[in-house]
């Protein structure tokens, strides 16, 4: 089920508003409305995007419709599932993405005119009967049955064109050679069959610890390579918010206002599925048609199985599935399947419903009206959101004013003692080195890295609150004394020493396999120790278990002579003995048939790669800022009423 759930968020790629019609809703909430609300701003800036703004709540609203849509094909979608898919961070990175592009197709003037976004319009498969476009009066009535207005999805469509244009731009010149295409196509489809013995370093023992006199000899042969790192130290003042939360009153009020204002993150949303048994006239007499479809009807108002019965009689995509349209698919049937479906309850069935193409007969399975829980059932939840906000709002106000005194007074520590503050030492840090369990991730001694000596930094957020630093005292980096880097001289010996002893096995085993060509390689690793393992048809730069990928892998599964035992493979943590059993190879005659399509999908994965070292680049002039202390805020919030 995970495996499918993935393969459905990577389908909503991040320069697509609208791409089938199953998601027209969700979509329309992630990159219509919800997006442009973050563009402009929004209450409480989540992420910054060189003059744009990104609001916490377009996010939230964009990643609420991003698990609702998904919740209605998977109801057991649940926090844990939701975290695994990384749902939260790719959303708000497809709103960063979708908001540099548009940023730059701004600044590059590029623009979308009304004759694009009608012909966009009428191409759209979900506005097309029969080939042809259904008619501007159809396509608002479709639009209105989903609650989108026309401004709002013409507008969708308008940044989409621009999305897709500043893309094709970033993307141009951009060309595949016929030995790219060639290399590709043998890496796709070229296979072996191999079988391979794996001897890991952590499984090999020292008979004992290397001599002091050893390492210290080690070291002097390779004192080039230990170095110690620059280091800094700084003055600090954390302000923890949950500290400040004895100073935040939360009143009936704030929190009656907190809940009109977000009452869809509390609702459950109305869902319905539906199941269809479907007669298309094609080329055969209608009223034949009606008649084995009223007929089909009446058994179904007897009693009998609606599944079973659309396995055996309907005729389309859907009927070996009983019929199923699920929780969103049915949405794509046409306005007169979809109007009758509308005053039917759960269990209910409709009659024949004509269609300019067949007839139907539909049935909702399952019917549920959208709840929402009243402000008692919610109030110690939202009492909790406000406390947070509001102490973090505090701790951040306390922190701006606590630098610009430290500026004032070129003295954190002076600052800190007249705001009644306890100031404290960072100790010497490492570039990204977390502190403590204050700053997990860094944080602190990226902002001392960023400052001269005794420059007092921005608040920086933690995940306990927010920080203010000034730079004390720099330590250069430095070649190491062997005290400085005792323990690692010692890892690193014992890796060689290790790798020495395996190394000569490995060359010992290599012998035995290529005399004992009867006893199988199963009971070699047996005996010996070893983990085995088989790959039916490995491929070109294909992960390989335990080993990881490996170019050296490669070359013995394509370059050894079948049937016997490749040099040992040496990989980050031991060595493999492959042998191929078996291997399938393909010709330039074989490309010949496939070659334009082989083209086409290199192309596309090369200009993937453009585009995203484009918005890396685009990242870094843009100084995109993304507050992760709110970030981490928000999706705990959100996700507390999803049980684990």
């Amino acid at each position: 089920m995970l495996k499918a759930m993935r393969r459905n968020v990577k389908s909503l790629k991040p320069t697509m508003w609208i791409v089938i019609v199953t998601f027209i809703i969700a979509i329309f909430a992630v990159w219509g409305g919800a997006s442009r609300q973050g563009e402009e701003g929004g209450t409480g800036t989540l992420a910054f995007v060189g003059k744009r703004k990104i609001s916490q709540d377009a996010y939230l609203a964009s990643l609420r419709q991003r698990i609702d849509a998904m919740r209605k094909d998977y109801p057991d979608l649940n926090r844990a599932m939701i975290q695994q898919l990384n749902l939260p961070q790719q959303t708000l990175e497809e709103m960063v993405t979708r908001t540099l592009l548009l940023e730059t197709a701004k600044e590059m003037n590029l623009a979308a005119t009304d004759a694009e976004i009608r012909e966009r319009i009428v191409a759209y498969p979900v506005f097309q009967r029969d080939g042809k476009f259904i008619g501007f009066d159809e396509y608002r009535r479709i639009l209105n049955w989903n609650r989108i207005s026309i401004g709002d999805f013409e507008s969708g469509l308008r940044s989409d064109i621009l999305l897709n244009k500043v893309v094709q731009f970033l993307t141009a010149g951009v060309a595949v050679t016929p030995d790219e295409i060639w290399d590709s196509y043998r890496k796709e489809n070229e296979t072996a069959k191999v079988e391979y013995l794996v001897l890991e370093k952590d499984k090999v023992d020292l008979p004992e610890t290397p001599p002091e006199a050893e390492l210290q000899a080690y070291f002097e042969r390779n004192k080039a390579s230990y170095q110690v790192p620059e280091k800094r130290e700084g003055g600090l003042v954390l302000l923890n918010a949950d500290d400040l939360k004895t100073e935040v009153k939360i009143s009936d009020a704030d929190i009656a206002s907190y809940y009109k204002d977000n009452l869809a993150q509390f609702q459950t949303p109305a869902s319905t599925r539906v199941s269809r048994i479907w007669f298309p006239f094609e080329s055969r007499d209608q009223a034949l048609v009606r008649a084995e479809a009223q007929s089909v009807l009446d058994r179904v108002a007897a009693g009998e199985d609606f599944a079973e019965l659309a396995k055996k009689f309907s005729k389309d995509d859907k009927a070996s599935a009983g019929g199923d349209w699920g929780m969103t698919d049915w949405r794509s049937l046409s306005a007169a399947e979809q109007s009758a479906l509308e005053p039917l309850a759960a269990d209910d069935h409709s009659g024949l419903v004509d269609a300019e193409d067949g007839l139907a007969i539909l049935r909702v399975a399952e019917k549920t009206a959208e709840t929402t829980p009243s402000i008692e059932e919610v109030k110690d939840r939202i009492r909790t959101i406000l406390e947070d906000e509001k102490s973090r709002a505090l701790a951040d106000e306390r922190a701006a004013a606590l630098a610009k005194q430290a500026r004032r007074e070129k003295s954190l520590d002076a600052a800190a003692q007249r705001m009644n503050l306890k100031p404290r030492k960072t100790g010497l840090l490492k570039t990204g080195q977390p502190f403590e369990e204050i700053d997990p991730s860094g944080t602190i001694a990226g902002g001392l890295f960023g400052l001269k000596p005794d420059e007092v930094s921005e608040p920086l957020y933690t995940y306990d609150g927010v920080a203010v630093v000034q730079l004390r005292r720099v330590e250069p980096a430095h070649a190491a004394t062997f005290a400085e880097v005792r323990e690692d001289v010692l890892q690193d010996l014992t890796r060689e020493l290790k790798k020495d002893r395996i190394r000569e096995r490995i060359a010992a085993l290599r012998l035995r396999l290529l005399a004992d060509v009867k006893t199988g390689w199963p009971e070699i690793a047996k005996e010996e120790g070893l983990a085995f393992n088989s790959i039916n048809e490995h491929k070109r730069e294909q992960y390989v278990g335990t080993i990881g990928e490996s170019a050296r892998f490669d070359e013995a599964a394509f370059g050894a002579p079948l049937g016997t035992v490749a040099d040992p493979v040496e990989y980050e943590n031991g060595y493999a003995l492959v042998r191929v059993l078996d291997r399938k190879t393909v010709g330039k005659d074989d490309l010949e048939k496939v070659e334009a399509a082989e083209r086409d999908k290199l192309l596309e994965a090369k200009k993937n790669k453009v585009l995203q070292s484009s918005l890396a680049r685009l990242r870094e002039e843009k100084k995109v800022r993304i507050k992760y202390d709110l970030f981490l805020r928000l999706n705990e919030d959100l996700l507390g009423r999803f049980s684990e």
